[in-house]
């Protein structure tokens, strides 16, 4: 199981386990101690993950922050712990004092729903009253996820999280000044738009008549940009619909539908490479597949929700691609045919999941 698994298997067990979660050292133990092991850490091993880390605050001795994740010996995440029902905002100061009395470089505050994540792009050894990077693991997204894994032990490294943290706490202010300003426009973003396509004075009244009509000129916009999506999806799935899949017969060398779609000699080696890998486990006339403009699907019961995995072998790179549970692609690039032999374990867990009717 890759990271991206392994971070959607936790975020769907935890709103299974809050009901039963009471406290705070509950929250610990079910839903924070997982997270960390999701990264790669041995909670067990205080090496890696030192619980009950002592972090003395000047005249005030044995002062402790619930675990700090070591790094060579010195502490390079310190992790502060609330019960999951406790909003984090107040909490902050308590991380905050611990962080400078440390070499951790990184600060987390988590109730085991949220977690921010803090370093010192402000001040050097002063950790910032905001975090540069937060995400809600029941919401959790595909960019929070590569975020993320630069904190796995596999890929943590100090300068390449500092080089993106402040990127990342810009890019984030920013959208949330934009959603503040989309709810509920301020007086200076309405006399920017104004001025723009009022060619008289933006007087107070001006202001106010222009208010509402800029709120909801960018909730058309995102109206507009949410149908074009949904356009093209649905674009896709009629495509997958339409398309009359060749019939392999083992001659044809490629065939050209009345959409233009154009099934290769390639892309039929590539189906009969996952055919040969799946008989042991699946009735080989089950496997099918059906050809569209963007990609090659090969399906189970020649049903398109059903998808084993989809081949994309029109671009410069050629990528083998699987759904997760979510039905979000994960891709893996194939630079020879022969490669595609390196993936049966992940093709046969696509398999178990559709039989088990789970996509």
């Amino acid at each position: 199981m890759d990271f991206k698994d392994e971070v959607l298997q936790l975020a769907s067990r935890v709103e299974k386990l809050l009901p039963q979660i009471k406290t705070e050292e509950a929250t610990k133990n079910a839903l924070i101690m997982p997270f960390i092991k999701v990264l790669g850490y041995d909670v067990f091993n205080p090496f890696e993950v030192n619980p009950e880390f002592i972090a003395d605050i000047g005249i005030k001795k044995g002062e402790k922050v619930d675990y700090a994740i070591m790094k060579e010996g010195e502490p390079a995440i310190l992790v502060e712990c609330k019960h999951h029902l406790e909003k984090l905002d107040p909490h902050n100061s308590q991380l905050f004092r611990y962080f400078h009395t440390t070499k951790a470089k990184f600060g987390l505050l988590t109730n085991g729903l949220n977690y921010r994540f803090y370093t010192d792009l402000v001040e050097t050894n002063k950790m910032d009253s905001s975090p540069f990077f937060e995400f809600n693991i029941t919401e959790i997204k595909e960019a929070d996820m590569i975020e993320l894994k630069k904190f796995h032990k596999s890929y943590f490294d100090v300068d390449s999280i500092t080089n993106t943290a402040s990127e990342l706490k810009y890019l984030n202010e920013l959208k949330n000044l934009i959603n503040r300003e989309l709810l509920a426009p301020s007086e200076g973003f309405i006399t920017f738009f104004a001025r723009q396509v009022y060619s008289g004075q933006v007087t107070a009244k001006v202001k106010e008549q222009f208010g509402p009509i800029i709120k909801r000129s960018f909730g058309s916009l995102i109206s507009d940009a949410i149908n074009e999506r949904l356009k093209s999806a649905l674009n896709q799935e009629k495509q997958l619909e339409v398309a009359e899949a060749v019939k392999q017969d083992g001659t044809v060398a490629a065939a050209e539908t009345e959409t233009g779609i154009v099934t290769t000699e390639e892309e039929l080696e590539g189906f009969y490479i996952v055919k040969s890998l799946l008989r042991q486990h699946v009735d080989a006339m089950r496997v099918t597949y059906r050809d569209a403009l963007s990609y090659f699907a090969i399906l189970l019961d020649d049903n398109n929700r059903k998808t084993i995995c989809r081949l994309y072998f029109n671009g410069v790179k050629k990528y083998l691609v699987v759904l997760d549970e979510a039905r979000k692609e994960v891709k893996f690039e194939v630079k020879s045919l022969d490669e595609i032999y390196q993936y049966g374990e992940q093709l046969l867990e696509v398999i178990a999941r559709l039989e088990k009717g789970k996509n």
